[in-house]
This record gives structure tokens, sequence and C-alpha cells, in this order.
């Protein structure tokens, strides 16, 4: 069975009827869990770096560039990896 990874750190910024804004940040190897989106939502990297997105579909490599934003709507099913040999950050803003 393989290792247990680290959890990401997830530091809430603004929850309000409009909404939400966390800060993720990895550790090298760190993930989320996996989750379900309940809501549409943008993504903005703060640095470059890749993530390794799990879905029911299987794998796939994302490659983020600091401050370029992408959007998804509600509905996702993933576990999102840090796939970086250092720490990796975004912001995540949820439309309410």
């Amino acid at each position: 069975m393989p290792a247990k990874r680290p959890a990401a750190v997830a530091t809430l910024q603004i929850d309000n009827d409009r909404v939400i804004v966390t800060e993720w940040r990895f550790a090298a190897g760190a993930e989320t869990g996996w989750h379900r989106h309940a809501y549409d939502y943008i993504v903005i990297p703060g640095m470059d770096g890749k993530l390794l997105l799990e879905t029911n579909d299987g794998e796939h490599l994302a490659e983020l560039r600091a401050g370029q934003s992408y959007y998804r709507n509600a509905g996702v099913e993933h576990n999102v990896v840090n796939a970086n040999a250092f720490e990796f950050s975004f912001v995540e803003v949820e439309l309410r």
C-alpha cells in the first residue's frame, strides 16, 4: 500500500453570500483529498508548477502558471496533488 500523502492546508480568506475565497498551500506531494465542487470556481496560481489531478476518468497532469487563472463548473470531483518537489499554492474563488 502506498504511503499516505500529507494534507494540503486550506486557509479561508472570505466567506460571504457571494463568494468563498480560500488559499491552498501544498507541501511537496500533499493532496486535498477527494472532493466534489458545489459551486463554479476560479483558481489563481501563486507560482508556476504542476498539479496531479486524480479523477474518476484517470489522472491528468496540469501545468499552471503564476497569475494565469482558470475556471471550472460546479460538480467537478477530484483529488488534487502537488506534483512538484517544492511547496505550491493557489487561491480558489468559489462563486455562490
